[in-house]
């Protein structure tokens, strides 16, 4: 166990000795054996540190400092303004589902949508069958935790060749007024052959300091596609860890973006595992930091069959004294032949206290391939700050072009119009905020 933080570890223990007859599901004894398994890795391991490679960059002694407690149903009035005009919208207030705020729509046949909650009653079997087979508890503690602790999330499957043309939101609220809590979200995404789906995440906090410690679950069949796009903009002072395992099948497709605004500390991991051959996946991301928050985004993508292709892009920028951190790694194996994967990480410095830690990696072990990384981090391009002033453009709204123009690039590739839109308005707010903040 992390000698750093053993009263954390405890906690989280205790808290699910007392807890474990209440979960959804307790009477599976399948679901048992995975939670039992989940808080006993937990506990072997401890909290993450840095003397673990992929923890290196990301600090969590800082949540040693909150004394959370397990998120209750009651107390947490329902939020203001939740209706996003989605058609189908699932809506969790501290991990909890809420009926009366959600909608499933009318989604066609083959299309199913429930809570975890609810699909661990209609379809146990379905979840015996998928749940906990991917993301694997041996190496990664808080995994096993969300294992463990989940009590709600969402479930989404899609039959052979069902479409959905609309997006699916699923709305994760937090707020910890009454003092600081902990859940643990999970999902879990089934595509079957031919299918399509769009998933919208966000993940937004209304106050105080909380836990939310998230993991996900996808399997794309042959030939299906999926687009899977995350708001992470937690209250500030939350602790967002979010660990996300993507399978593809054969000439599956998959388009991943996380923006990442909020949280005093949040930690976005994604690991894809390239099953099929001629499969596809983008995984791009955009991060804006102030103050002292921290940021990790952490990325793996395992070709496994060949003639699949990987592409990865994440820009950030950072202010004041916050930190950020981009591990990214292409794994190659022997029989992946024809691999094409890229990797670009960037970012810009508006601060001498600011700082990023990017650590590329290629690992290959096949001979016809075509893999690259790269590496990039400075300041705004002063000569085109000189520039834009000369043309009597106020240095706030100079500096705020060129982020724009730098975060873009990246936002831009999302295909679905109505979230690359909404992505960029945010990033604006935030760079609007920050020149508000400067002006005082």
């Amino acid at each position: 166990m992390n000698a750093q933080t053993p009263n954390l570890v405890d906690r989280f223990v205790d808290h699910y000795g007392g807890l474990k007859a209440q979960l959804p599901g307790a009477g599976l004894g399948w679901l048992g054996r995975l939670r039992d398994d989940g808080i006993a890795a937990f506990r072997a391991s401890g909290m993450p540190t840095a003397k673990t490679e992929d923890w290196r960059y990301t600090n969590l002694r800082a949540m040693t400092k909150s004394a959370f407690q397990p998120a209750g149903a009651d107390g947490v009035p329902a939020p203001v303004a939740v209706d996003s005009g989605a058609a189908h919208r699932l809506v969790f207030v501290n991990g909890h589902f809420r009926p009366d705020l959600s909608h499933a729509g009318n989604l066609p046949a083959g299309a199913r949508l429930r809570p975890l909650s609810l699909a661990l009653e209609d379809r146990p079997d379905l979840l015996e069958s998928h749940l906990g087979r991917l993301l694997l508890t041996d190496d990664a503690s808080l995994i096993a935790l969300n294992m463990a602790m989940m009590r709600d999330g969402y479930v989404l499957q899609l039959d052979a060749g069902v479409r959905v043309d609309d997006p699916i939101e699923m709305l994760f609220i937090a707020s910890a007024a009454a003092g600081p809590v902990h859940f643990h979200p999970r999902g879990l995404i089934l595509l079957e052959e031919g299918s399509a789906a769009t998933v919208v995440e966000d993940h937004v906090g209304q106050s105080g300091s909380y836990f939310s410690n998230c993991a996900t679950e996808i399997d794309i069949g042959t030939a299906a596609s999926l687009r899977h796009y995350k708001l992470q903009d937690e209250a500030p002072g939350a602790f967002h860890t979010h660990a996300t395992l993507a399978k593809l099948g054969h000439d599956a497709r998959y388009e991943s973006f996380v923006l990442s605004v909020g949280a005093a500390l949040s930690r976005h991991e994604i690991r894809v595992a390239m099953a099929g051959e001629g499969a596809a996946c983008r995984i791009d991301g955009a991060y804006l930091a102030a103050g002292s928050q921290h940021v990790t985004n952490r990325t793996l993508v395992d070709h496994l069959a060949p003639a699949a292709s990987s592409s990865q892009v994440y820009k950030g920028v950072l202010d004041d004294s916050s930190q950020a951190a981009f591990l990214g790694t292409i794994k190659v194996w022997p029989d992946a032949q024809m691999t094409d994967g890229h990797q670009l990480n960037k970012a810009i410095l508006l601060s001498d206290k600011a700082e990023i830690d990017t650590k590329p990696e290629l690992l290959i072990h096949a001979d016809d391939v075509k893999c690259s990384h790269g590496a990039t981090a400075g300041e705004l391009d002063g000569d085109a700050l000189f520039y834009l002033r000369s043309r009597g453009i106020a240095e706030a709204e100079a500096r705020g072009m060129l982020i724009d123009a730098f975060l873009g690039d990246v936002i831009d590739r999302i295909s679905f119009s109505v979230v690359r839109d909404a992505y960029r308005e945010r990033a604006a707010a935030w760079m609007t905020g920050r020149a508000r903040e400067t002006e005082q």
